[in-house]
């Protein structure tokens, strides 16, 4: 019997510390993405909506009153803006650039949040839409009652924060805009521009051999008049 050789099956190459991190980050970009362009979305929506309602007392007729979210704190819309536009942002710039942005994006969730927080139990709006419907300004709004919308900004503030949290993480390893770098972050190869050639020169008169002022032409020129 012929002698068998045992072939080595190839084995798969082992994952390292360099390729998990641009696994996380991979899928990192993508979390971001969503869950901070949804937190603008939900903060700017909500922020637009009635925080507050009551009613006050007008020539002895009770009047209803209500107060959406930006008249209570404009804070959350203004920031839900300022960080989409860090989220687009985040992607134009590397190294520090990169790092204060992001940094942007997860302070403009804090803030959005707190400003709703704060705001959630705030009656002072009410008070100046009865002041201004009765046109007293110690009039007093009675029944006041609070809607669930400040907590849903607040939720849309704490998605902000946790997209500027990722970025910071892993922000680093994301792809930037730009057309001279690839996704890995090293640079293309320059390209080689080829000289430009120089346009051929026109060629001098045909000699005639049979015509000698042709030849004696050609002779002063340096040519093979035979040629």
């Amino acid at each position: 019997m012929g002698r068998v050789t045992a072939v080595p099956i190839p084995q798969p190459r082992a994952e390292t510390a360099a390729d998990a991190t641009r696994r996380r980050a991979g899928r990192s970009l993508g979390v971001a993405l969503l869950v901070g362009a949804a937190g603008s979305a939900v903060a700017l929506i909500a922020s637009g909506q009635t925080w507050a309602e009551g009613s006050a007392a007008v020539a002895g007729t009770g009047v209803s009153l209500d107060a959406g979210g930006r008249d209570v704190t404009g804070v959350p819309a203004a920031l839900a803006v300022v960080a989409l536009a860090a989220l687009v942002a985040v992607f134009a710039v590397r190294t520090a650039g990169r790092l204060l942005v992001s940094a942007l994006l997860a302070l403009s969730g804090v803030g959005a949040t707190v400003a709703a927080l704060v705001g959630a139990n705030d009656s002072a709006a009410l008070g100046e839409q009865a002041a201004r419907t009765t046109g007293d300004t110690a009039a007093t709004v009675a029944a006041v009652t609070h809607t669930a919308w400040p907590y849903v900004t607040a939720a849309g503030g704490v998605l902000i924060l946790l997209a500027g949290l990722l970025a910071l993480r892993y922000g680093s390893h994301w792809p930037t805009m730009s057309g001279r770098y690839e996704r890995d972050g090293t640079p293309r190869p320059a390209r080689v521009r080829k000289p430009a050639t120089r346009p051929a020169t026109a060629a001098g008169p045909a000699t005639d051999p049979d015509r000698p002022e042709d030849i004696w032409k050609a002779l002063d020129r340096g040519e093979d008049p035979t040629g």
